[in-house]
């Protein structure tokens, strides 16, 4: 099914994890503050939904998304407790190319974040053509960012505690 035509944040055919044995880090982006803000919302309002304790959850805020990787690197370095790392941001298509820059540098950020600390580190950032695309990922008609990378956190840090 074509992505303008689904809510991206079904789960219907999954199961999901109890979450009250994790402890879970979102960090997030202050720039699209609007979009993040929702992103967050949704985040924390699912992680909590399944089981996570307000108490295990640590939000901590960065000026943008290109700053998520050093936040989330930061974290993991400072506290071994933590089970998953969330990374919330928006970055939306301008007129150069600083939009490829940012998106790669942060998707190759996560990604790195999580192997060097061997815990998932989720990439909960939208890329967007426009703000509208932006919206319709963050709580609008395409579900909501926020809850999937909640739900992959939960379900990465349950495949973690299980092997």
């Amino acid at each position: 099914m074509a992505t303008h035509l689904k809510n991206l944040s079904d789960f219907s055919h999954t199961t999901i994890p109890n979450g009250a044995a994790y402890k879970i880090a979102i960090v997030v982006a202050e720039w699209n503050a609007k979009i993040t803000g929702a992103l967050y919302q949704g985040a924390y309002a699912t992680l909590t939904k399944h089981g996570v304790k307000e108490e295990n959850i640590i939000s901590m805020p960065v000026p943008g998304s290109f700053e998520l990787t050093a936040g989330a690197e930061i974290l993991l370095t400072k506290d071994n407790t933590l089970d998953a790392v969330i990374c919330l941001g928006c970055v939306i298509q301008g007129e150069t190319k600083h939009f490829d820059f940012i998106c790669d540098a942060v998707a190759n950020g996560v990604t790195n974040v999580g192997i060097k600390h061997s815990k998932p580190v989720i990439f909960g950032v939208l890329t967007t053509n426009d703000e509208q695309q932006a919206m319709d990922r963050a709580g609008g008609k395409h579900g909501n960012k926020g809850d999937e990378a909640a739900i992959t956190a939960l379900k990465m840090a349950n495949f973690s505690a299980t092997i």
